[in-house]
Formats: structure tokens, C-alpha cells, sequence
């Protein structure tokens, strides 16, 4: 049989339909369902882009002027502002109204949205995703990730997880409260001096501590900020840190996990990394890093690390 150049032409394009619709509505349900996160998850605006996750800024506050965490001003610009200035900074919340727009554009738009928010203990933001969630019952489902910064970060990932395999809002959301519990976050503290400038620990405290080469362990448990021992030195710190992992019952390699640092440089964190050697060698071939931003940065600050994962 002879086709004509035309006749070739129209039946490409009723070959190519199935696979354009397929592909178009892959593309549909996958925008359909959307991810709402903040930046005390400390993913930065540029990979909740790549992500297309929607992202909303915590503010951040030098004196008398407020800076959007991850847009107006990057975790390195906030370091050095840490460092460098006499002035202790503060963070604030999300508000409703912020929260309250982004719900009008989803419904607007016929989708639906998980919001994973940071620790209601640790912040009013969850609250304000409450508040705003009047009317938008039917297409929006709010997550208290009872986590904060790389704890937090590893479940929002998890979520883009399973939307990317055709989950619903609503399993989504059923999962991630489910599987939240099972994150672990651990870190350790180079310096108890911001901890002391927020008014947390007392100056005595403080200078005893900082003499001593004191080194808090800290952990996220039930949402809130937990002291797990003191080790004297970074050495002693990043036994306590292993230890912990092994008795969280280590990591799950399978799940999302990550490592974080504070301040400028992972010159501490790259210390850590070789001398707990043993929890990744032949277990993994990458070890994710991130910076960690302005919302744990101002009570921690600079040459912290932390490790969160899912524990087995």
C-alpha cells in the first residue's frame, strides 16, 4: 500500500495521541497535587523550585530589619550577619494570610495541597495553617512534621516521594504521619554562646561550659528540642552521636536521610564523616548535605552538625 506524504503525516499524529494524553495526564494529576512547605525545613527556594514545591519563608529579624529566610537572605549571608553583628536575631512565624493566599490559589486552581509545616511545639506556624484552613477543608490537609530543619526537610522529600508515584493528598498526608515518628535527628553544638545571647542558658552556664570545651548533644523528640548528654570535645561529641544512631537502630539507607551543618564552612561535619566512617561505608555512595538556615542557626550557631534519618 503507497502513502502519500499527507496520508503518512495524519497517521503519526494518531499514533503519537495515546502517548501525548498519557504523558498529559501524568503531568495533571502529578501538578495536581501540590506541596506546601516552609524553610525551616532549610530547603532552599531555589530546590523547592526544581522540586515544584510551594515554598513560604520564615522571617528572620536583625534590629530593625526583617529578611525573607532563603529568598532576601541566604543561610551563608546569615552567618555572617550572626557572626559579625551585636544584635541577636530573631525569627517569626508564617502568618494565616500568607498561608490563607496559597489555599485560595489551590482550590482556585482545582488542586489539592499537604502543607508539612515545622513543629507546632516549636512554632506558632502549624497554628496560623490552621487558621487559615477555614474553607479550603476540601482540598487542603495540614501535617505537623514534629521536626524542624534536616528532620523536617527529609519527610518533606519523602512526600515529594510519593507524589511522584501517583499517591493522593490524602495518602500522602496518612503516610507522612505515619512514617514522621520514625525520624530520628541528632546533632551536636560547637559553642553554648548563642544559647546564651537568646537568653536559653544562663551566662555562668554558659562560660563554665565553654571553658570546659562542653559540646551539647542535642534531639527533636516529640516535636520538641531535647538535650541527650554534654560531651567534652568534638571527639567525645561525635562518639555520643554514633551511639545514638545505633541505638535509634540505625539508618534506613532506603528512606531519604541527610547530613547538616551551621555556620560557614563543614570543616566539623566533614570530621564527623570520617570518624563515624563506619555508618556509611558500603551502605550508601552519596551523603546528602545541606546548609542549616536562620531558624535553628540563631540558637545554635556557627560549627554545629546534625544527622537526620529514618531509623529501621
Amino acid at each position: 500500500m503507497i502513502f502519500s506524504q499527507t496520508n503518512l503525516f495524519v497517521l503519526r499524529i494518531l499514533c503519537l495521541r495515546p502517548k501525548v494524553r498519557r504523558l498529559r495526564e501524568r503531568h495533571d494529576f502529578f501538578m495536581s497535587v501540590r506541596l506546601i512547605i516552609d524553610s525551616a525545613s532549610d530547603i532552599t527556594k531555589e530546590m523547592a523550585d526544581q522540586l515544584h514545591l510551594d515554598f513560604l519563608p520564615m522571617k528572620t529579624i536583625f534590629g530593625e530589619n526583617e529578611f525573607l529566610d532563603g529568598v532576601t537572605m541566604t543561610h551563608r549571608e546569615f552567618y555572617e550577619k550572626l557572626i559579625e553583628s551585636d544584635c541577636m536575631p530573631t525569627t517569626s512565624q508564617i502568618s494565616p494570610a500568607e498561608y490563607g493566599d496559597l489555599f485560595e490559589d489551590v482550590k482556585k486552581n482545582g488542586d489539592t495541597a499537604v502543607v508539612i509545616t515545622l513543629s507546632g511545639k516549636l512554632s506558632g506556624s502549624f497554628q496560623s495553617a490552621n487558621i487559615a484552613l477555614e474553607g479550603y477543608e476540601d482540598c487542603i490537609t495540614i501535617v505537623d512534621s514534629e521536626n524542624v530543619s534536616v528532620g523536617e526537610r527529609i519527610l518533606i522529600l519523602y512526600a515529594h516521594r510519593l507524589r511522584g508515584q501517583g499517591k493522593s493528598a490524602a495518602e500522602i498526608a496518612s503516610e507522612l504521619n505515619k512514617r514522621k515518628k520514625d525520624i530520628c535527628v541528632i546533632a551536636l553544638l560547637d559553642t553554648l554562646e548563642y544559647l546564651k545571647r537568646g537568653g536559653r542558658i544562663s551566662s555562668a552556664a554558659a562560660f563554665a561550659g565553654n571553658l570546659l570545651s562542653i559540646k551539647p548533644v542535642i534531639a527533636i523528640v516529640n516535636g520538641e528540642v531535647t538535650v541527650l548528654g554534654k560531651a567534652r570535645g568534638s571527639k567525645n561529641g561525635s562518639n555520643i552521636l554514633m551511639q545514638e544512631v545505633s541505638k535509634n537502630g540505625g539508618i534506613d539507607f532506603d528512606m531519604p536521610y541527610c547530613l547538616g551543618y551551621t555556620g560557614l564552612d563543614d570543616s566539623m561535619l566533614q570530621k564527623y564523616i570520617k570518624d563515624s566512617v563506619s555508618l556509611w561505608d558500603g551502605k550508601t555512595d552519596s551523603l546528602p548535605i545541606s546548609t542549616i538556615g536562620s531558624t535553628i542557626g540563631t540558637h545554635a550557631g556557627p560549627g554545629g552538625i546534625g544527622v537526620s534519618f529514618f531509623h529501621k
